[in-house]
């Protein structure tokens, strides 16, 4: 309730209306139900791209055309802006905080009326700008990095109060090593991640790292770190953002992760899909994270990885 209270007494200060709106439905529809879809189905999901794309601005533009808005505002640390007719989102300029990669889900429609104005800031001039307007607590105001409806930030036992029964069915996998070896049991797949090393409660004399999850065989792969690394990958549910297609071969700074640097790739089309080649091996593709080409600072388009492997 603390961030309804601080936006409505920044509405009577500034003498502009203020209005909540439910879309607790849609939220459901669209992120938590697809957050334990995508677990249940061997994958990682990344609930803040789905937010972003279906609520934040899909069912927010549905009330703003309601209420004959033209624009929609939001806090995000990006840019927009127009050209050659379409709306290209870029990085801001503070890159610690700069949130591109979660919004390549966003369609033209959307992005040529949407306004970003913090991206041309870094968050301490931010925290200044509200400090100097005279809101010394907000100005303070810690951030937050947990999933918004996983107050807790523990994923396994929200999808245990989401799944009637999980444990009982998932309990008791095999943990298995590369060769197919059996070197152990694990609680149940949906509870591991690929890259996961802490919290697999097994002794191997070194290092091992989940590798790969087997939904249909309740089966989780161990291996070493080596083993993450991987050169190629398939990338689905294409969104364009700065073109209309993907320039088939195009080089681009790809990111498969929120905090990733991004890795020098080539992307092609592959049948509305994008097969992303890179020059070095990356390590951790996790399907069901966002992977997010880039050109120089701006987001050409992303998706969904599918896949990773390794090629000649």
């Amino acid at each position: 309730m603390d961030s309804f209270n601080d936006a409505r007494a920044a509405a009577v200060h500034h003498g502009f209306p203020h209005f909540v709106l439910d879309i607790r439905d849609e939220f459901g529809n669209f992120v938590i139900d697809n957050f334990v879809e995508e677990y249940m189905a061997g994958r990682t999901p990344n609930p803040c791209v789905l937010c972003n794309t279906h609520i934040k601005w899909r069912a927010l533009m549905k009330r703003a055309d309601a209420m004959d808005c033209e624009f929609i505002a939001t806090g995000h640390y990006a840019q927009v802006r127009m050209e050659n007719g379409r709306g290209v989102l870029s990085k801001g300029i503070d890159e610690l905080k700069d949130q591109s990669y979660v919004l390549w889900g966003l369609d033209q429609d959307v992005v040529k009326r949407t306004l970003l104005p913090l991206g041309k800031y870094r968050k301490t001039e931010i925290r200044q700008m509200a400090f100097d307007f005279g809101y010394p607590e907000l100005a303070k105001k810690a951030e937050s990095y947990e999933i918004c409806f996983v107050p807790d930030n523990d994923y396994r036992g929200f999808l245990k109060r989401r799944v009637e029964g999980l444990e009982e069915q998932v309990n008791g996998g095999n943990f298995v090593l590369r060769d197919g070896s059996i070197v152990g049991k694990h609680k149940g797949y949906p509870f591991y991640t690929i890259g996961q090393r802490k919290g697999l409660d097994i002794a191997l004399g070194r290092p091992v790292f989940v590798t790969e999850i087997i939904p249909e065989t309740n089966t989780v792969v161990l291996g070493d770190e080596v083993d993450l690394n991987k050169n190629d990958m398939l990338v689905s549910g294409i969104n364009m953002v700065k073109y209309d297609k993907i320039p088939d071969g195009m080089e681009a700074i790809t990111k498969i992760r929120y905090k990733d640097k991004g890795a020098l790739s080539n992307v092609y089309d592959e049948g509305g899909n994008a097969r992303i080649r890179f020059y070095e091996p990356v390590k951790g593709i996790a399907p069901g994270q966002s992977a997010v080409f880039y050109e120089g600072d701006d987001v050409v388009g992303g998706g969904i990885i599918r896949s990773g492997s390794i090629f000649g």
